[in-house]
C-alpha cells in the first residue's frame, strides 16, 4: 500500500508554546497560502484519513469530501504542559523527559510509547484494508511513528526510533511511504 502522510499547516499559536493534543486552528491566510502546494503533491480521488484535531481535519476536508477521522492519529498529549510556554515548564521536568523520551509522560499524559501503540494499531488495520493507496493528514509525531512502523518495528521499538531521531518535518510536508 502506498501511503501519503501529510503534516497539518502551522497552527495559530505563539512561538515557544508547547502543544500536542490542544485543538488549535490554522488561520485562513496560512490555509489558503499552503493548500494548493499540498493538493499538487498528492494524487486525487484517494481515501483520506485524518486526526480529529481541527488543524488536520480542515486540511483533510479540503482534500476530500469523505474523510475518515481516527483518534489514533492524534498528536502526543502533553497534559499539564499543553499551551504553556516551554520556558515556563520546570527545567527538571523537561530534563526528565529528555532522559527518557520514549517512556516519560510529559505533563502527566501520553508517552511516545503509548502513542506508538495507537499508531501501530491504526497501521495494522490500514494494512488489512483493500485500499492500494491513501492519504493521512496528521502530525509530525504521528508521521515519525508511522514511518518507524513501516520499517517493520514493533511499538516499543517504534517509540525508541522516533525518540532517538530528530524530526525535520515541515508544516504541510508530504511524505510518501510504500508499506507492507
Amino acid at each position: 500500500m502506498r501511503v501519503h502522510l501529510v503534516r497539518h499547516f502551522a497552527p495559530d499559536v505563539a512561538p515557544g508554546v508547547c502543544y500536542g493534543s490542544a485543538d488549535l486552528a490554522v488561520s485562513d491566510e496560512v490555509h489558503a497560502r499552503m493548500l494548493s502546494s499540498v493538493q499538487a503533491a498528492l494524487p486525487s480521488n484517494l481515501p483520506v484519513y485524518s486526526s480529529p484535531l481541527q488543524r488536520c481535519l480542515r486540511l483533510a476536508r479540503a482534500l476530500a469530501c469523505d474523510v475518515r477521522v481516527d483518534q489514533r492519529l492524534a498528536e502526543l498529549d502533553f497534559g499539564a504542559w499543553e499551551l504553556r510556554r516551554w520556558s515556563d515548564i520546570a527545567r527538571a521536568e523537561v530534563d526528565a523527559w529528555a532522559a527518557d523520551v520514549a517512556h516519560y509522560r510529559p505533563g502527566g499524559a501520553d508517552s511516545v510509547a503509548t502513542m506508538a501503540l495507537r499508531v501501530h494499531a491504526f497501521y495494522e488495520q490500514l494494512m488489512r484494508s483493500e485500499e492500494p493507496e491513501c492519504v493521512i493528514v496528521c502530525h509530525a509525531g504521528t508521521m515519525r511513528l508511522f514511518a518507524a512502523r513501516q520499517l517493520g518495528l514493533a511499538p516499543a521499538a517504534m517509540a525508541q526510533h522516533a525518540a532517538s531521531h530528530a524530526h525535520a518535518i515541515g508544516y504541510g510536508a508530504v511524505v510518501t511511504l510504500d508499506c507492507v
